[in-house]
């Protein structure tokens, strides 16, 4: 392990490693490619500072890469102890950006490392989760004066953003870039979707087709599960608490019904919902012989695990992210990662190709805060500007090499007007 002023990674000798890594994660990004070419011309972020706690990955790399073009001075720590890629944490360090972060960091070490990406004093934060923005409040007070604004990049943060704003205890605003179209239709359905079977599979090497796949909740993350897990031959079986969701999933085609049902009948339990205790203690009690327990929310209480652990006689590693709980009546059941997100502890989260968009938008979220220095923007939650999200998926388009159609005048007017009709 190496301990510095530039930051806290396991080995420096693993960056030549994460160089190369982070180019190859490069080559399917070339939107943020494309914002950084213009960052490094223009300096939009000159002076700026920023903390961010972000899964430490060669996307995120690439990301913070184009943020420091911008002129921006950034520190950056680790927003899950399993979601840390060693060799991009030294590579980072490398290049002069202050890191923090070691793949299996106890939860000391955790919070540490988020009190040394805030010695930065930031005028931006980037989080994925809210844990260095609810440091922030809780610890740091002192630096809340210096921030002009921050984003959030998942599902979970965002939801605890938006409780704190309403409870009066947000101090600054804070983008929600998770509910950016070019987010959670691409990132969350068709990133989460495929990192999540895909880190289902490293751990257990399971065939999929003909498995009773349980999936716990039906947002974006869930509806992309779902698809992946079916067109792998698999039986899906959707839990929702929301009949809205319900209904589309009954739509789509899945089998839904309560979790203490599903639980009776499931081979494959992954749950995305965001919440705690989706699986609980009256599901654990009823599942069958040799059922495998997956999280792919943000935090790793989906699964009750205290609960698990106490209806347990004893417990014992079976492969890398596969620990085998026996419990007091013989029954076996598998968890994976720890109940941490699946698709990274296991796998190496989203294809970049998607994170490219994800991260385009964090990128022009931070140009767009920098921008509203003067006139800072109220404490709360917003959505990505609109014309950002459009650019996100023009530019995508445009490396993708889809052309648009555009309206003529006469379709301009017509949809902008109201007296014409039949």
């Amino acid at each position: 392990m190496v301990s510095s002023v530039q930051g806290d990674v396991r080995d420096m000798g693993l960056a030549g490693q994460g160089d190369q890594r982070i180019e190859w994660a490069s080559r399917e990004m070339p939107v943020l490619r494309l914002i950084g070419d213009r960052f490094e011309k223009e300096k939009p972020l000159r002076g700026l500072s920023l903390s961010a706690c972000l899964h430490i990955t060669t996307e995120t790399a690439n990301l913070v890469l184009a943020l420091h073009r911008g002129g921006a001075q950034i520190a950056l720590c680790a927003s899950n102890p399993l979601s840390t890629q060693d060799e991009v944490a030294a590579a980072l360090v490398r290049r002069g950006i202050p890191t923090f972060g070691i793949r299996g960091e106890d939860q000391p070490t955790y919070y540490k490392h988020i009190h040394s990406a805030l010695v930065q004093e930031p005028q931006v934060t980037l989080d994925d989760g809210a844990d260095l923005v609810t440091t922030l409040h809780r610890e740091r007070r002192d630096l809340l004066p210096n921030v002009i604004g921050g984003t959030e990049e998942t599902t979970t943060g965002v939801i605890r953003l938006h409780n704190q704003a309403k409870d009066g205890q947000l101090r600054y605003a804070i983008i929600a870039v998770n509910e950016a179209e070019t987010k959670h239709l691409f990132d969350n359905r068709y990133g989460t979707g495929q990192s999540t079977i895909d880190g289902v599979t490293r751990a257990t090497n399971i065939l999929w087709a003909g498995k009773q796949v349980v999936v716990a909740g039906y947002g974006w993350c869930g509806r992309g599960i779902a698809r992946r897990a079916a067109g792998m031959g698999a039986q899906v079986i959707v839990t929702e608490v929301e009949p809205i969701r319900a209904l589309e999933a009954v739509m789509d085609g899945y089998r839904v019904m309560p979790m203490v049902e599903a639980a009776r009948s499931g081979d494959v339990f992954i749950t995305a919902t965001g919440d705690i205790n989706a699986i609980g203690r009256e599901h654990l009690e009823v599942m069958k012989d040799g059922a495998i327990l997956a999280n792919s929310g943000h935090f790793n209480v989906e699964i009750d695990i205290p609960v698990l652990e106490s209806l347990s006689r004893g417990h014992r590693t079976m492969r890398p992210q596969v620990e085998e709980y026996t419990l007091r009546d013989g029954r076996r059941l598998y968890l994976l990662a720890e109940g941490r997100l699946i698709n990274l502890a296991a796998a190496e989260g989203h294809p970049a190709a998607v994170m490219d968009m994800s991260f385009a938008n964090q990128a022009l979220c931070v140009e767009y805060l920098a921008k509203q220095q003067k006139g800072r923007l109220d404490p709360g939650v917003y959505p990505v500007p609109r014309e950002i999200d459009r650019e996100v998926g023009r530019l995508k388009l445009e490396a993708m090499g889809v052309g648009l159609d555009t309206l003529t005048p006469e379709q301009h007017e017509y949809l902008t007007g109201w007296e014409k009709g039949t």
